[in-house]
């Protein structure tokens, strides 16, 4: 530690008074030396929920982090600000992002580390994971295959994250370590070491493997590079014309820095059917309905510093929608999803147009929250657990080319709220049913993406959308305001749109094995490299470059459509159709409450303003062991 004490991790076992041993469980907590150069040690207080074993733990700016295996299937991470006294679930931002695979098998422990990286006196502090992925594979027959462990390093700031890419080649990886040694120039070094796990009846027992991970430090690097350039083109979201000379690092007011919990951004990284996460986190993928509108479905780039306009179409950034790892787990708990929109067209029936919102896994995957607008009445709609909750007529006067700050905000998993141009929509938040193991599916974005009874049609209504934020912390109303008054709004004018009579295709749905992910190319999760290559130069970020591709139509012919690059042409535009790759049917693992009184009996206090959202109860701090 930082204060010369030593510390390791420590699993133990738990169970109730007079309860047989076979009802004991796993947990996590910490031994230290009291003070520098004794030989005195101390064992924790607080410690993880039951369940929850092979630790890892680092130290992270004042805190430490633990992360675990669980045995629901997920690992959990927990922060101690009091050297293991209590322990907290990490609910938003690493906790239960990763998937602890529990099929004939025990679990293992991750490599944990940090690091310091960047020039001069701009240091970024990181942590570094190696973790197994565990890719789709089929024999030649069609039948599944016992699935490979690739060991993946993943690199994270505590809020943004992102995969490196594999590090153990062939090997089918289990248990592994990292370790990070600083140095001058290019002298630092990381190495992983992992459990090689053995093939079939070889022996003898699974042996260790190292590694020196020199390209992928060198990934880290570039990735740091471009979460600071992003960074500084978000922050000047917040210039006005008179601030263009201030600092990069300028807040929308003095106590609202647009940076500050920001996970994924969705600007100008447009391409075939994906939007890319400028961030190089979870990218989100462009869908049409079926039926007749899907013939004139589309999605359009309008610039750069434009955005997207959907006709028929929308986009989803998925969490649960992910896959085995979901980088945006903290959807499930706390988020602001922030958007500028504008309408254009008149729709020809009654009815609404959905505009944002976040739907849950299952069947039919209900509206949690949503925001729409009935252009007819000229009233905003908030939805909640499927259904109008609350509305608010914002303006009697027709503006059918307005551009509106949009933002939906979760809080403690169970309340809902909405924002237009700062102004609350309707006169409470929406009190949201208990998620229990459904989970939330994906975010919607543009028109059509809520329910079955939106009825704006492709032919009359567009969708402009640009500047997309989602944060991993519920904003209050005074930040939503600062944002708004500052973030520079224009009217969409002299929008071109080039068909090129290009049709959407024809959209398929895959049966896939539940819980089991595309491959890490499937246009939402990319490793680090492949979203690097996409986004080339880190300081071009966002720029769309000309390109020309050859669309297939849903009868299989290839029209191809020459997308001009809009970068530096005010006209110029890049014509997309609104197809999908076919959808994933990933389920979200059920897990304990990391509150009140845990499954293995071990009581807990809840942690204000966190919930677990799986089975009601809180996700607290943990303390106190019982006897055996």
């Amino acid at each position: 530690m930082g204060d010369g004490k030593l510390l390791f991790p420590v699993e133990g076992t738990i169970k109730k008074k007079g309860e047989p041993e076979k009802n004991e469980k796993a947990v996590s907590l910490i031994i230290y030396t009291l003070s520098s150069g004794t030989t005195s040690w101390t064992l924790s207080k607080g410690m993880s929920d039951g369940g929850c074993g092979d630790p890892s733990v680092v130290e992270w700016k004042d805190k430490l982090m633990m992360m675990t295996a669980c045995d629901d299937g997920r690992r959990r991470v927990y922060e101690s600000g009091d050297k293991g006294e209590s322990w907290t679930e990490a609910l938003g931002t690493l906790s239960r992002v990763w998937i602890n695979p529990t099929e004939n098998e025990k679990s293992f422990r991750s490599g944990f580390t940090t690091g310091t990286f960047g020039e001069e006196n701009v240091q970024k502090n990181v942590m570094l994971v190696t973790l197994p992925v565990y890719p789709k594979e089929k024999k030649e027959n069609g039948k599944q295959e016992d699935r490979k462990g690739v060991l993946h390093l993943w690199l994270t700031d505590n809020t943004h994250i992102v995969d490196i890419g594999p590090v153990s080649g062939n090997d089918d990886a289990a248990a592994s370590s990292l370790l990070y040694k600083s140095g001058e120039g290019n002298n630092e070094e990381l190495i992983a070491l992992y459990e090689k796990k053995k093939d079939g009846d070889e022996k003898p027992s699974p042996a260790m493997a190292s590694v020196r991970l020199t390209a992928q430090l060198d990934e880290v690097k570039k990735v740091l590079k471009t979460w600071k350039e992003v960074d500084k083109r978000v922050s000047q979201l917040c210039l006005s014309e008179s601030d263009e000379g201030a600092s990069t690092g300028t807040p929308c007011s003095s106590t609202f820095n647009i940076t500050d919990g920001l996970v994924g951004f969705l600007s100008g990284k447009f391409s075939e059917t994906t939007w890319s996460d400028e961030y190089l986190g979870v990218n989100a993928t462009v869908k049409v309905n079926d039926g007749e509108a899907k013939e004139k479905a589309e999605a359009v780039t309008v610039g750069s510093d434009k955005g997207v306009t959907f006709r028929g179409a929308w986009a989803e950034w998925p969490v649960g929608k992910q896959g085995e790892n979901q980088l945006y787990h903290f959807a499930n708990y706390n988020f602001t999803l922030v958007a500028t929109v504008s309408i254009d067209g008149e729709p020809t029936q009654e009815g609404s147009i959905s505009l944002m919102g976040v739907k849950m896994n299952g069947d039919g995957n209900e509206v949690l929250l949503g925001l729409s607008y009935n252009k007819k009445a000229k009233k905003w709609e908030l939805l909640c657990n499927d259904g109008k909750a609350n509305s608010q007529k914002l303006s009697t006067t027709k503006e059918p080319e307005k551009t509106h700050q949009l933002a939906i905000v979760l809080r403690n998993s169970t309340q809902g709220s909405a924002y237009v141009d700062g102004e609350s929509v309707g006169e409470a938040t929406c009190e949201l049913k208990n998620k229990g193991p459904k989970g939330v599916s994906h975010f919607f974005i543009g028109e059509g993406g809520g329910s079955a009874s939106d009825t704006g049609s492709g032919e009359d209504v567009s969708v402009t959308v640009r500047n997309v934020l989602l944060y991993n912390r519920p904003l209050n109303s005074g930040e939503i305001t600062a944002l708004n008054t500052k973030l520079s709004i224009s009217k969409q004018k002299n929008l071109i749109t080039e068909t090129a009579g290009i049709r959407a295709p024809e959209v398929r749905a895959s049966v896939m094995p539940e819980a089991v992910p595309e491959s890490d190319h499937d246009g939402q999760h990319l490793t680090a490299k492949d979203s690097l290559k996409r986004g080339e130069d880190p300081s071009s970020v966002g720029e769309p470059k000309s390109a020309k591709n050859t669309l297939m139509t849903s009868s299989s012919r290839s029209q191809s459509a020459e997308r001009l690059a809009s970068g530096g042409s005010p006209d110029g535009t890049q014509t997309m159709d609104g197809a999908s790759s076919p959808d994933v049917n990933p389920t979200v693992e059920a897990g304990r409450g990391a509150g009140g009184t845990v499954q293995d009996g071990t009581a807990v206090g809840p942690e204000v303003g966190v919930s677990s959202g799986e089975n009601g109860e809180m996700a607290g701090r943990t303390g106190g062991r019982e006897e055996k």
